[in-house]
């Protein structure tokens, strides 16, 4: 109640008594922090303080806007919380954002930013919000990037930055959100000593770079089309024998793969190798060895790949080495 969640949130919340006493599963994971940074006193010498969490919370969203894992009534989120001085904002925004480009482009999403404004119910003063406003804006604008502007979108204690990504549909998803808030700090009086020993109100940031990890995951399965690039891909390497004689050797390649920290499988049924090649292009698996005769005598594999290009039989060190190339480079 304190927060302002129960009056903004009630709707979306989970109530349930115990001993004739309400209680409510969390809508959100920020007044934990809060509480744990106002358990002592703290000095400018220890700002900024972050904290973070993989936080599961629940709302009760409406049945017709569920979707998946896009959007649950129960979700976990990467939050994270930055305590500090005015003069420090800016920086951390910038840090902040700085970390989100690095995610994003890390996974290839096509992305844009969104400057999210003061909603019409909203707490705090006015001067207070075109303050944090100002702050997004700047760091937006020292960052080098274009950002559209949601009139009243902002969240009912602080204004945002927004980052939707796009999947491989074109479809905008919300997840990165940076959120700066002045009005947590007056509610919790939340403060610091400053150097002339007396105490100043902190500002709070509120900063989730995936956002729900459920809806990044869908998004992220989207986007790919489940295809993943290598270095992501839950199996990088599929063994397939062409015959049970082929096992002993292939189980050799396969300890040979997992000793360098690669993800294996190795097929050991007893189908034709066409039916295990088709299957193994069905999963996506970015490479497919085939082991026969041929390669056992050779001490080499027959290198495929999952847009059913055939390369041919090389040496076990040359694929580790185009392997070990396509992960640091996150090639697809």
């Amino acid at each position: 109640k304190r927060s302002g969640h129960y009056d903004f949130y009630r709707e979306l919340m989970y109530f349930f008594k115990i001993e004739e006493q309400e209680y409510a599963v969390k809508p959100m994971n920020c007044p934990g922090h809060v509480l744990i940074y106002k358990s002592k006193t703290r000095s400018y010498k220890d700002l900024p303080i972050r904290y973070f969490e993989l936080g599961t919370v629940y709302r009760h969203e409406r049945s017709g806007v569920m979707h998946g894992l896009m959007r649950a009534r129960g979700f976990t989120q990467d939050d994270g919380h930055i305590f500090c001085t005015p003069a420090q904002l800016k920086e951390e925004i910038e840090n902040t954002i700085s970390f989100a480009l690095d995610i994003l482009k890390t996974f290839n999403f096509g992305f844009k930013f969104i400057l999210s404004t003061r909603p019409e119910d909203y707490i705090g003063s006015k001067k207070n919000w075109e303050h944090a406003t100002k702050a997004l804006r700047e760091a937006l604008k020292e960052s080098g990037l274009n950002y559209e502007i949601a009139l009243g979108e902002g969240a009912f204690y602080g204004p945002k930055i927004d980052i939707q990504v796009s999947d491989a549909l074109g479809r905008l998803w919300q997840c990165s959100t940076i959120q700066v808030d002045f009005n947590f700090p007056e509610k919790f009086d939340l403060t610091y000593t400053e150097r002339d020993g007396k105490k100043r109100r902190c500002v709070m940031v509120h900063r989730a770079l995936l956002g729900s990890i459920e809806r990044f995951l869908g998004v992220l399965i989207e986007h790919y089309g489940g295809a993943f690039p290598v270095w992501l891909a839950p199996v990088q390497v599929k063994i397939l024998p062409i015959a049970d004689r082929h096992l002993k050797y292939a189980s050799e390649i396969k300890k040979r793969l997992e000793k360098e920290n690669l993800r294996v499988e190795l097929d050991r049924r007893s189908e034709k190798i066409g039916k295990k090649i088709r299957e193994a292009q069905i999963e996506k698996v970015p490479y497919m060895l085939i082991i026969g005769d041929k390669e056992v005598k050779s001490g080499s594999v027959a290198l495929r790949l999952r847009s059913e290009e055939d390369l041919g039989e090389v040496k076990v060190d040359k694929f580790l080495r185009r392997i070990f190339l396509a992960i640091e480079r996150k090639e697809c």
